[in-house]
């Protein structure tokens, strides 16, 4: 198994100030980047078909949002969606079986990037429509409502889902029935090539939460303790019966939006900039300047999570690939 250390935040305090919080959540900031770099460079390769959607540069968000979860919370995620599966512990193994095509992949290979769910872990599955995901988690938070259960499901989605009606839809159900579910925008600035200031009159995604009476909030979605600090709060509200949370992360992908995507709408000069707030480098020099940790000790891990991306690669390449032959034993089949 390659999945990574379960990432529990403190329940008070900040990541940062607690040596195993900030070894695991370094251990899945690293982890993602080494991931998502190997995912790239076996496509440039054209050992992996289809299309891919990199979260280079997001990393803070993801690992700070599942800090701030249970072991039984539940995700749901994007097309751009490889990190939250990784910091919802999903196995990185099973997770490069399916970008290749393989039987033992989560999908057994047939749904590739965009498509991977993982029960075990909470994670009801990336979706390769824009917004898809966010119904979705309104339904199972209503579920868990109407059972009487305490677990909290929070949706991942980027800045451009939220023009889509099904975000506005599932944001007023949420707050009218004070659903136990937390909305994470991850703003990384582009709704594949086009700006948020071109696509939104707004200047802050969480002020799109005013429209349902929730609370909304804007955080630094490349800085892991305010993303886990914004979101801890979020989810201990809803669990407690008050109700939804628009968090907005604001953050940068440093790829385009897809392998194809020549990003021709971006300038050098901005993808550097935002490449200087580096959210990997940002969280090691705070842990390094709180004595948290050591430059050994994040040297070794580092170490230890490219083994790792190195064994998934292998192990997966080994496996064998996925069967055409049983291509609609998946299809649910009515019977008259």
């Amino acid at each position: 198994m390659s999945s990574i250390t379960p990432l529990i935040g403190p329940e008070s305090g900040l990541i940062s100030d607690s040596k195993p919080a900030a070894l695991a959540a370094l251990e899945s900031l690293l982890s993602i980047r080494s991931f998502e770099e190997a995912v790239d460079a076996l496509f440039a390769r054209g050992l992996m078909h289809g299309t891919m959607h990199l979260s280079i540069g997001q990393e803070a968000s993801a690992t700070g949002v599942c800090a701030a979860l249970t072991s039984t919370d539940y995700i749901t995620s994007t097309h751009r969606g490889h990190g939250h599966c990784i910091a919802k512990g999903a196995d990185i193994t099973r997770m490069m079986a399916e970008l290749l095509a393989k039987q033992t992949g989560y999908c057994r290979g047939r749904g590739g990037s965009m498509h991977i769910a993982d029960a075990a872990t909470g994670n009801l599955g990336a979706n390769g429509i824009v917004a898809g995901g966010i119904p979705i988690a309104a339904g199972a938070a209503l579920a868990q409502k109407m059972q009487g259960k305490k677990e909290v499901i929070v949706s991942f989605f980027g800045d451009g889902a939220t023009n889509e009606g099904a975000f506005h839809e599932a944001l007023n159900l949420s707050a009218i029935w004070d659903l136990p579910v937390v909305f994470v925008c991850e703003d990384n600035k582009y709704g594949m090539s086009n700006s948020t200031e071109k696509s939104m009159r707004v200047e802050k995604i969480s002020e799109r939460a005013a429209a349902y009476g929730i609370e909304g909030v804007t955080v630094d979605g490349n800085d892991v303790d305010a993303v886990f600090a914004a979101t801890r709060t979020a989810v201990a509200k809803a669990r407690t019966g008050g109700g939804p949370t628009l968090v907005e992360a604001e953050t940068y992908r440093w790829k385009g939006h897809s392998k194809s995507d020549k990003n021709l709408y971006r300038s050098k000069e901005e993808i550097d900039e935002w490449k200087a707030k580096d959210p990997i480098e940002r969280f090691q020099n705070l842990c390094l300047t709180k004595n948290i940790i050591t430059q050994a000790e994040i040297d070794e891990l580092t170490a230890r999570v490219r083994e790792v991306t190195r064994g998934a690669i292998k192990d997966a390449m080994a496996a064998p690939d996925s069967n055409p032959d049983e291509l609609l034993s998946g299809v649910f089949k009515a019977v008259s």
